[in-house]
């Protein structure tokens, strides 16, 4: 039949069902109609996984099995033209919703776990791999009580395509065991494979320490900022810096924050060092009481300003002038919260003040910027411009360098 007259059809059923039928007519009508859409749109182009997404949908809806296994595996059947990742993440899908459709809604435990292995048989590991796939086969082998075949799973993954999100699914699933020597285990292949991983080293110094083993987690520790490359040093320091400040080991701490400076200079490690002395109780105070408010101690002020003070110079000797305002407003936070008026207004004067200049650029134009000038730096400038003056008439008044005359 002709596409005009079939159309004309359908339409004329689907007033007839309004109007006469029951409901169940009415969407039946419905489905078939979309289902006649769909079928243009995969035959137009078979590799269009959104066309064949809705169409599963649909038929899930009709509740028709048959049907449903028969879209579903039409659409596994239009395997990705080449083998680039990005042709294949919206087809894995496919497999994806068809294992969970036979699993939730089929009831076929086999059916979806054959579907599963088939899958990963098709991906060409050796070029890519999806992580998403292999956890969710070991996801389903747990809800089916195979523990043994979850295990295999990803450990095949791990052997045949080692990803971080693979290490770190499978360590969650033994942590949701209690398995922790398989955790520790685990998490020794994974920085051994990926040793840049902050993530993993820190997760690996957590477990340490949620078995209560003090000295193995300093020991990830200092073999973890040990690496050459790491992908975030920042949050590893901090991990490990934390670590000891939670543990009360202050004096580990602030060895810890001078062997950071060594490394970094950033502004936001001062600060911290800085907010971290603050917090350090005296000897001669009772830790026990900690949930009550207590007074910073004067001792703690002075531990504080003096880090501030030393930032500050590292930030003047390199004229980093963005880094010093961020310091000096740190530091004025800081005394409004714990110093006196005095205090404050010794850190106001050092605060400096904005002015426009101009530079030139590489293609000889110039641009305006803002420009900090400090009191401290204002003052030095004069001090040399009044020195080089008074050189300047002293040589015109003509005196000379040397000692006495003939």
């Amino acid at each position: 039949m002709a596409r005009s007259k079939s159309i004309s059809l359908h339409k004329a059923y689907t007033t007839f069902e309004k109007q006469f039928g029951d409901r169940e007519g009415v969407e039946d009508v419905i489905i078939s109609k979309r289902r006649v859409q769909y079928e243009e749109q995969v035959k137009e182009n078979p590799k269009n996984y959104d066309a064949w997404f809705d169409y599963a949908r649909l038929e899930e809806t009709s509740g028709d099995v048959d049907r449903v296994r028969d879209v579903y595996e039409r659409a596994i059947a239009q395997i990705p033209p080449t083998q680039e990742k990005r042709h294949w993440r919206r087809y894995i899908y496919l497999w994806i919703f068809y294992a969970i459709w036979e699993e939730m809604e089929s009831k076929d435990v086999e059916r979806a776990r054959q579907i599963y292995q088939e899958c990963l048989k098709l991906i060409p590991h050796k070029k890519f791999t999806f992580a998403k796939i292999w956890l969710m086969k070991a996801q389903f082998e747990i809800r089916q009580q195979q523990l043994q075949a979850a295990r295999k799973t990803l450990g095949q993954a791990i052997g045949m395509c080692s990803k971080d999100k693979l290490f770190k699914g499978y360590v969650e699933l033994e942590i949701k065991l209690f398995e922790f020597v398989r955790c520790r285990t685990l998490y020794e292949k994974h920085i051994e494979w990926n040793p840049a991983n902050c993530q993993a080293w820190i997760k690996f110094a957590e477990l340490e320490r949620g078995l209560d083993d003090l000295e193995r987690t300093r020991a990830i520790f200092e073999l973890a900022i040990s690496q050459q490359v790491l992908d975030m040093p920042e949050l590893l320091w901090k991990a490990y810096i934390d670590f000891e400040e939670e543990e009360g080991e202050y004096e580990r701490t602030r060895h810890l924050y001078e062997r950071l400076l060594e490394k970094t200079d950033h502004v936001k490690v001062w600060i911290s060092y800085a907010h971290f002395e603050i917090n350090v109780p005296d000897d001669d105070e009772d830790e026990t009481e900690e949930d009550e408010e207590k007074p910073v101690s004067e001792a703690a002020k002075t531990r504080a300003r003096k880090i501030f003070e030393r930032a500050l110079k590292s930030m003047k000797d390199k004229d980093l002038k963005e880094e010093r305002v961020s310091l000096l407003n740190a530091h004025l936070s800081f005394e409004r919260t714990h110093g006196t008026e005095e205090d404050i207004e010794k850190v106001q004067k050092q605060m400096p003040r904005k002015t426009k200049r101009r530079r030139k650029l590489d293609d000889d134009s110039y641009e305006e910027y803002v420009d900090y000038v400090f009191p401290a730096d204002d003052e030095q400038t004069k001090k040399l411009s009044n020195f080089l003056a008074m050189a300047q008439s002293w040589k015109q008044a003509g005196g000379t360098i040397g000692g006495g005359g003939d």
